[in-house]
């Protein structure tokens, strides 16, 4: 029953459509009528308010953290350390699924890059970080969105190995199967050498 409540709190937090609250809260209209008709930061970053797309980023990783972080503090105050890691896990989940298929917009969300940095540094911060840099890293080496996105999901799985949380490399690995499948369409655009860089006016 944990494992259940804690994937529908993720699934709950992380359905919450930020980018587009957000943009319509500014007056921009639909983020979906726009570019990609993704909801996601870098498609709010195409209406060309870089503080809106800079929120919609922030807003979206908190909603991956909190799940997490909230299943991992609630059970372990129970005394179920170990038995927390299924909730948090499933936390993790949740919240990637619900920003990529919220019920509230017919479940037609985002790619859940950011919101599962969030979701990375929730389960440890060493995932986090180096899910952190491998993004920044790639994004400023090739400007592609997508490859800085898709490498950062391989990598959380390969840091959950790397520092000691194996425990949370089943889930990685299966959300990050989850974004790159989301991706196919990216993939097909950087094979055929037509997916846009970022801050390009394509």
């Amino acid at each position: 029953m944990e494992t259940l409540y804690a994937l529908g709190l993720g699934y709950l937090l992380g359905s919450v459509p930020f980018g587009l609250l957000l943009t319509k809260a500014a007056g921009l209209g639909d983020v979906r009528n726009i570019g990609s008709g993704n909801i996601g930061a870098t498609n709010v970053l195409r209406t060309g308010n870089k503080g809106l797309a800079a929120a919609t980023l922030v807003a979206d990783l908190v909603k991956g953290f909190l799940p997490v972080f909230l299943a991992g503090q609630f059970y372990q105050g129970y005394g179920l350390a170990e038995a927390s890691m299924g909730p948090m896990a499933a936390a993790a989940l949740g919240a990637v699924v619900g920003h990529c298929f919220p019920v509230w917009l017919k479940f037609k969300g985002g790619k859940g890059v950011a919101t599962n940095a969030g979701v990375s540094f929730g389960l440890g911060w060493p995932i986090g970080l180096a899910y952190a840099i491998v993004w920044l890293s790639v994004l400023a080496l090739v400007r592609i969105s997508s490859v800085a996105g898709m490498s950062a999901v391989v990598a959380a799985a390969i840091a959950a190995a790397a520092f000691g949380y194996e425990q949370f490399i089943p889930v990685l690995a299966v959300i990050a199967g989850l974004i790159i499948f989301l991706h196919r369409q990216n993939i097909q655009r950087l094979i055929a050498g037509e997916e846009p860089r970022v801050g390009s006016k394509k």
